[in-house]
């Protein structure tokens, strides 16, 4: 059976000593965030999930959900978990505290994310939609729905979902057929089919509120027509009670390679009651604040499994007995020496470990700025953390997914044999980690969006709010021998990055498609600069305490140089490959596919 202890101590790292928590406690209302306050909550939710979520992630993979006659029913065990769940508060840790949150920061949200995502995928699920949905009716719902729908949300008695696919049409919104009819007393009539629906029938909750795309009968063409109703499963009473069925059923239950006890549903809407949310025809921009939220989640999906598959693999190979060292024997009182003494064990480790103290880095300061974004009363620093995050999240939707995915796989092959079968579940974690590739848009998709609409959106605004501070930091660090190791890789990388960056806009000005070929290498070449800048930060904390007792400093070095030096010099193929251009891809006749 697979094991998981939350990485507190590195957590506490990230939040105090790497991102600015007085940058934090500047913002209105989150004053009081310091460490006495917030290392509690971090303690308490190691525990939850250390404790209950952990001990059934195996057999809710093994059970699944089951489907009756339109009823769903999630493994043994989940509805316990997810009423002390909701009864410890976690589900409105970072909601508002006049919805009945807890009004925490997001970036300790995200922290607590991570944490359910390694201990059990799955069930993180059902929270993490009713979240989402949760921040689209709050932002774009007007105050009668607010006052409805978000309380109960925020107490986990009602949960939430998010209705876009539809058998046709997965990226192409603008594709959908479900449509919406107005009645007389202000609501709408919606009909339809929605597939890949996560949450979209279950036990857990006493009412789902699905939030779905549609189309009016005067819509125009594309997603310029697209509209978002707010749609529950059961009727809402007069007293704010689950009534009358609606006409929102689930008809199946996708058979699915991993995340087996969340429910993916094939949902239809019959002449289902729903009401509208914020304008007509400006659905797909109110979704867009789900699904921003949605993909920067699923990026600590990865990064959930990342760990927790890191930390198994270690276990295993402290203890594995296997051949002896290629440089000696390492353990005379043994048969054989752990394989951790191995070069190639060591290299599969050192990546995984330091792929998830990367990527935990750059989700705080990404979550930083996205609380000084929400909270920030200058609105132009305002600006410049929404250009932030508008920029990094689809390099960590799809990055933190990859190396999720890169990252299971490492540990599965560090058990050998053992790996592949089910008997120390990280198979299972190989299996979870492909949806997040997928799902939220694919990471083809997200490439796409950084240098089809980010790289080129206000003429750049959003790639300077990266460029200049990094720029700045390598200049500021030029000079200091002791960071030399860091700054310079980090220098000839960010180079390289900017080298890419200008070929990519210039290429594409003029040919479309050649932006097109680049983008998932060049992605990939921003996230590795993006992690270097984390790494050359991260040994700048850690160079401050030499006389470390503890050894996680010295550790936090030793991985900075693995990066720097083994992981890093990737970013030179993958400029290579942008300056090779499309034109092998273009030339390639269809028919010889």
């Amino acid at each position: 059976m697979p094991t998981y202890k939350a990485p507190l101590r590195d957590m506490r790292f990230v939040l105090n000593e790497l991102a600015d928590p007085e940058r934090l406690r500047a913002l209105p209302g989150f004053e009081e965030m310091t460490a006495d306050l917030i290392d509690p909550v971090l303690e308490e939710a190691a525990k939850i999930c250390e404790e209950v979520l952990l001990p059934l992630n195996r057999s809710g993979d093994e059970e699944g959900c089951t489907i009756e006659n339109g009823v769903v029913r999630t493994p043994k065990g989940f509805k316990e978990a997810y009423q002390a769940f909701s009864d410890g508060g976690w589900g409105g840790l970072s909601s508002d505290p006049e919805d009945g949150g807890q009004g925490l920061p997001q970036t300790i949200g995200m922290v607590v994310e991570e944490m359910i995502c390694s201990a059990n995928l799955a069930f993180g699920m059902y929270p993490g939609l009713t979240h989402g949905a949760y921040a689209a009716i709050k932002k774009h719902g007007n105050a009668e729905q607010k006052a409805l729908y978000l309380p109960k949300m925020v107490n986990g008695e009602w949960s939430g979902t998010m209705c876009l696919t539809e058998p046709q049409c997965g990226t192409d919104l603008g594709l959908i057929r479900t449509k919406a009819v107005p009645s007389d007393d202000g609501s709408y009539r919606i009909t339809g089919n929605k597939i890949f629906i996560s949450a979209g029938e279950h036990d857990l909750a006493a009412n789902i509120i699905h939030l779905v795309l549609a189309k009016l009968p005067d819509a125009p063409p594309g997603t310029r027509g697209i509209s978002l109703f707010i749609v529950p499963k059961f009727l809402p009473t007069e007293d704010g009670k689950p009534g009358q069925r609606n006409g929102a059923v689930c008809t199946a239950l996708e058979h699915k390679m991993g995340i087996k006890a969340s429910a993916t549903c094939a949902m239809s809407f019959d002449d289902a009651k729903g009401w509208l949310v914020g304008k007509p025809h400006q659905g797909l921009r109110a979704m867009f604040t789900m699904m921003n939220a949605a993909r920067l989640g699923v990026g600590v999906q990865g990064l959930g499994l990342a760990e927790v598959s890191y930390q198994n693999a270690v276990a295993y190979a402290r203890d594995r007995l296997q051949g002896r060292g290629i440089d000696g024997v390492k353990a005379k009182d043994k048969p054989a020496d752990p394989i951790l003494v191995h070069p190639d064990v060591r290299r599969m480790l050192l990546t995984m470990r330091a792929q998830a103290e990367g990527c935990r880095a750059l989700c705080a300061i990404t979550a930083t700025e996205l609380d000084v974004a929400t909270r920030h009363p200058d609105a132009q620093v305002k600006q410049d953390a929404d250009d932030f995050v508008q920029l990094m999240t689809p390099i960590i939707k799809a990055m933190f997914t990859d190396f999720g995915w890169d990252a299971t796989a490492m540990g599965m092959q560090v058990f050998g044999g053992h790996g592949y079968i089910r008997d120390h579940g990280m198979e299972q974690f190989v299996r979870d980690a492909r949806i997040a590739q997928l799902y939220e848009g694919t990471n083809g998709i997200q490439a796409l969006d950084l240098v089809g609409r980010k790289m080129p959106q206000h003429a750049g605004r959003y790639l300077r709010s990266f460029f200049h501070p990094v720029l700045a930091y390598i200049e500021q660090h030029e000079e200091n021998e002791a960071m030399a190791e860091f700054i310079l890789p980090l220098s000839k990388a960010f180079g390289r990055l900017q080298q890419a960056t200008a070929e990519v806009a210039r290429r594409g000005f003029t040919d479309p498609f050649e932006a097109g070929a680049a983008a998932t290498e060049y992605l990939r070449l921003f996230g590795l600069t993006a992690l270097a800048w984390m790494w050359a930060r991260m040994a700048e904390a850690a160079l401050k305490h030499p006389d470390d007792e503890t050894g996680f400093y010295k550790a936090k070095l030793a991985t900075a140089r693995f990066y720097m030096q083994r992981m890093l010099p990737q970013t030179s193929a993958l400029v290579a490959c942008i300056m090779a251009g499309g034109e092998t891809l273009k030339q390639f006749e269809d028919a010889a596919f």
